[in-house]
């Protein structure tokens, strides 16, 4: 099923942007105005899985001329490097981590019901699923509501996205484990993720992922990790 996406204008990203800077002040989304989970992921060294990464410098490098227009934001790394231990709950009620995934390219969204920036981007999120998502490359949005599924669920329900599954941290551990790494200052919190589950870039505040820069940022990610057939 495809979504229609309402694309956002430049000045309603600029109006976001300035949002998202009140909100700072307010300690409403940044800082110490969220509420924390308290596992081991919130009190300890943060533990970082993988070993070394694929992605290559070159590779990062040709990316970071793509970064352009709606995606400016997404900071492309100079090395990849590894992840963080993130730990969810995946559609089925299973627990999952990242490296659950490698293989493919991710786009990790971190996002809640209560944050007006994530529930605008969500329907262009879930176009560029529809448009890029396959064996290569997924669309990953992890819920971070605390209590149970229900207002994510009718949320999701509510503006008719049915791709994107409902991955989900209701612990907020995510969110934190992103924050100590320096990743993560509010929401959405968006990761280029590479197919060898290294972070290839980062992105705080919302873009407009349905559009043309999106598209070319997320190919050439997949492009340059998906293996050339013999021959061709």
């Amino acid at each position: 099923m495809s979504h229609s996406s309402p694309r956002l204008s430049t000045a309603a990203l600029a109006a976001i942007a300035i949002g998202l800077g009140a909100a700072v002040s307010a300690g409403w989304i940044y800082g110490n105005g969220l509420h924390y989970g308290n596992g081991e992921a919130a009190q300890n060294q943060v533990a970082i899985v993988g070993g070394e990464c694929e992605t290559k410098a070159k590779t990062l490098a040709e990316l970071k001329p793509l970064a352009r227009g709606e995606v400016a934001a997404m900071a492309i790394r100079e090395e990849a490097t590894p992840l963080p231990a993130l730990s969810f709950v995946d559609t089925d009620g299973a627990q999952k981590t990242l490296s659950d995934y490698r293989g493919q390219v991710l786009l990790v969204n971190l996002w809640a019901t209560w944050c007006a920036p994530c529930r605008a981007e969500m329907p262009a999120l879930s176009k560029l699923q529809a448009d890029l998502g396959g064996a290569g490359f997924s669309v990953m949005p992890i819920n971070i509501d605390t209590g149970d599924v229900a207002k994510p669920q009718a949320f999701l329900a509510e503006i008719g996205v049915d791709n994107l599954g409902l991955h989900r941290d209701p612990s907020m551990d995510v969110f934190n484990t992103m924050k100590k790494q320096g990743l993560a200052f509010g929401l959405p919190v968006t990761l280029l993720v590479g197919a060898d589950g290294c972070l290839m870039g980062a992105m705080n505040g919302p873009a407009e992922w349905a559009g043309a820069d999106a598209h070319d940022l997320v190919k050439a990610a997949i492009a340059a990790q998906t293996p050339v057939p013999a021959g061709s």
